[in-house]
């Protein structure tokens, strides 16, 4: 793989996946548009940290189950690297495995049969700074980061292994990362747990402008100063600690995090 001269101006999007014709039907749906270079597709985890240090994409479409290195173990070495930002490719029937990427640094995570403008919509979205998740795996992502039972289910599918990644997980919730979790919550100002529970119900911007009569610009400045006051990479991030600290219940929500 030889590396183009850098556009600034373009966004540049590595494929992942073990299967040529996913990173085939991905490349011809992102190579028509004027802002995406697709610089390089890969067939496992591996292969993706080596193509994320020499072709330092901005986006990472990455795959989950692949062999010699997993998606999730790619993951965890690509953004502690700075690397580039990972959404993942997820099918219906691997969902198990969204918790450990979330926890390992993703973005977000894709569907596999999106379609081409959600596709599109979701490699910009990312580039811009922002976090995704697919509305239909939404939910199963946060039932799974806030059941008891989650540490289970991680490990994957019934009859299907995956291979631990250290630090993935969650991390259990002892009587003193509870009280730590409310006295940030408490450092939140009224109005701001108000944009926050609204993030976690899946509100963009402009929505938590609209019901709250606000201008989208003020929106903007308390959601940044949530996640500064609450130490949170993310809009994802913002979800699950929504979640997990009772702020907002699973039956309260509409999940679906934007910019």
């Amino acid at each position: 793989m030889s590396e183009a001269v850098q556009d600034p101006e373009r966004i540049r999007v590595l494929i992942v996946d073990d299967q040529h014709l996913v990173r085939s039907g991905f490349t011809m749906m992102l190579s028509v548009e004027d802002d995406i270079d697709v610089v390089g597709d890969v067939a496992n985890g591996e292969l993706a940290v080596a193509a994320a240090r020499e072709l330092r994409p901005d986006v990472i479409l990455m795959d989950v189950q692949m062999p010699v290195m997993d998606g999730i173990e790619a993951t965890r070495i690509v953004v502690e690297a700075d690397l580039g930002r990972v959404v993942i490719l997820t099918t219906f029937d691997r969902d198990d495995y969204l918790f450990d990427a979330l926890r390992a640094g993703a973005s977000g995570f894709l569907l596999k049969n999106a379609e081409p403008e959600q596709l599109v919509d979701a490699v910009r979205s990312v580039a811009g700074g922002h976090a995704l998740l697919a509305p239909e795996v939404t939910t199963r992502v946060i039932a799974a980061m806030v059941s008891p039972s989650s540490a289970s289910s991680a490990s994957g599918p019934t009859g299907a292994s995956s291979t631990p990644v250290a630090g993935s997980g969650p991390a259990p919730r002892t009587a003193n990362a509870a009280v730590g979790s409310h006295e940030q919550v408490a450092r939140l100002t009224d109005r701001e747990r108000e944009v926050l529970v609204l993030m976690a119900q899946g509100k963009s911007n402009a929505e938590i402008a609209r019901e709250l009569f606000l201008g989208e610009a003020t929106v903007k400045t308390h959601v940044s100063n949530c996640l500064a006051k609450l130490h949170l990479r993310d809009r994802v991030q913002a979800v699950v600690f929504a979640y997990e600290t009772g702020l907002i219940r699973p039956t309260e929500s509409r999940p679906h995090p934007r910019g």
